[in-house]
């Protein structure tokens, strides 16, 4: 028989198993679980043997043969819950001290994205999977800043990147499709981008601490699906999580993305997270989870529940790896109200004790293994992907979505050339648009200055009032910066 018609009456197989199961509750519960981890998805798209992820996979065209890509093991869900009102998209800006020009930010734009050949792509589409290909189409062409930031990407729009750069008088601004990269890889692009643009100004920066070198052809291990490499973990632990407490409030119009930013300095704010004895991660998980019980005590809800916060975790920092592609996890730290009134220091002792517990590389590793796993089963790989992605839409909404109440992701401190610092003020880290009505977190620092921006969806700025007021009462002084109207 022809290939075309054996894979042609394998999709028709496979399209018929699948809809019996998706009429069977109980082995319907159970496919679900093969293949979704609480917390973190892994998409069975692949169709090749698992060896054949740790490279660049090659297909032929008819002109000449173009590198393409797979999705690497957290990249797959994002194209899949893409919505017109929820952005698989963040952000992150670098404050300069002098005016962009951007007509010469183009050209660094140009210059610098060839060295990083999987951002230069375009998500396409197959019968079983979504894949990169080579993108040698004019662009990504930089633009003036808008005040909705992340907005959702079309991925057949701005000649299919998979990226934005905007400016706004000393603001430059990227980005990114959560499935071409992490915050990691976002930084590396970013830094490059504009240490080229310092360079065509006339200044001297080396490519070192965060700058690559755009002469130089990319390492293969900056192209890897760093997740298979590691996974080798001999115990795949089961993480459930229950409902969290959902804020309450009124959502906003199509696409209008509140953000307040809180800017201040390191060295206050370490002092008061190592006054508690705690980390800064550590001290701002427990302020958040804070500010969330007093939200729901303020709610008056007729059953509590309770407060959690979806945290990524940088898996580079336990598993050595200089991959530009996503390596994050996620980890849960929470706090139960039905328990019994909490205090603050109560509530970072438990955070403390958590993070303690599960941000380690035994259980890290457990933790990829679990989700490298799936992508190994025969069946899963030839069930068609427009099935897939119903499946995980549907349990997204109906399960994943209500296992947080908030999202908070650290960069950590951002280096770059010491030759660069003279005219870099700042950094900020956005989140898009939330999937349901609720507010993210974004922590980055350079420098002296670090800056926590929530990115809300909701009208009401109850949470973020409370969040900066404990920060101030603390002792930490507070700069707010917003693109709506503050009272206070």
């Amino acid at each position: 028989m022809h290939t075309d018609c054996k894979n042609y009456s394998l999709a028709r197989g496979c399209l018929g198993i699948a809809l019996q199961i998706q009429g069977n509750t109980s082995r319907d519960s159970e496919w679900l679980n093969c293949y979704v981890h609480s917390g973190f998805f892994s998409v069975f798209i692949d169709n090749f043997p698992v060896s054949s992820y740790n490279k660049p996979m090659e297909k032929k065209t008819n002109k000449n043969r173009a590198t393409w890509y797979k999705l690497d093991l957290s990249a797959n869900v994002y194209p899949t819950l893409q919505r017109k009102n929820f952005s698989s998209v963040y952000r992150i800006t670098m404050i300069m001290k002098e005016e962009v020009d951007p007509p010469l930010l183009q050209k660094a734009v140009d210059l610098a994205l060839p060295r990083f050949p999987a951002f230069k792509v375009a998500l396409k589409k197959g019968l079983f999977w979504r894949y990169l290909e080579p993108n040698d189409r004019p662009g990504p062409f930089v633009q003036p800043d808008i005040v909705n930031p992340c907005m959702p990407m079309s991925f057949k729009a701005n000649n299919r990147y998979l990226i934005r750069i905007y400016y706004y008088h000393k603001k430059i601004s990227l980005e990114m499709f959560h499935s071409l990269s992490d915050g990691n890889g976002a930084l590396y692009l970013l830094r490059t981008i504009t240490a080229v643009y310092l360079r065509l100004q006339g200044h001297e920066i080396p490519s070192c601490d965060g700058v690559l070198d755009i002469h130089e052809e990319p390492d293969p291990e900056e192209l890897e699906d760093a997740y298979l490499r590691y996974a080798s973990s001999k115990v795949k632990p089961a993480r459930t999580n229950g409902s969290a407490y959902r804020v309450i409030g009124t959502k906003e119009p199509f696409y209008t993305l509140n953000i307040i930013t809180g800017i201040m300095p390191v060295d206050k704010i370490l002092k008061v997270a190592r006054s508690y004895k705690a980390s800064i991660t550590e001290y701002l998980n427990a302020v958040l989870l804070y500010s969330l019980l007093e939200k729901q005590k303020a709610d008056h809800v007729f059953r509590e529940k309770p407060v959690k916060l979806a945290l990524p975790v940088n898996l580079r920092k336990f598993f050595p790896s200089i991959t530009l592609r996503n390596f994050i996890t996620m980890v849960y730290p929470s706090i139960d109200p039905r328990m019994g009134e909490y205090t603050f220091e109560e509530i970072l002792v438990q955070v403390h004790h958590y993070m303690r517990y599960y941000i380690n590389n035994k259980f890290l590793n457990a933790d990829i293994t679990t989700n490298a796993s799936t992508q190994q089963s025969p069946f899963i790989r030839i069930v068609p992907l427009f099935l897939k992605d119903y499946v995980v839409r549907q349990f997204y909404i109906r399960v994943q979505d209500r296992q947080s109440t908030a999202g908070l992701t650290n960069l950590g401190i951002v280096q770059v050339p010491k030759e660069m610092k003279p005219y870099v003020e700042r950094f900020d880290v956005l989140m898009g648009q939330p999937f349901s009505a609720r507010t993210n977190c974004a922590v980055v620092s350079y420098e002296n200055t670090l800056t926590i921006s929530f990115a809300s969806s909701i009208v009401e700025a109850d949470v973020e009032r409370i969040f900066f007021r404990k920060l101030v009462s603390d002792g930490i002084p507070v700069k707010i910066e917003s693109n709506r109207e503050t009272k206070d």
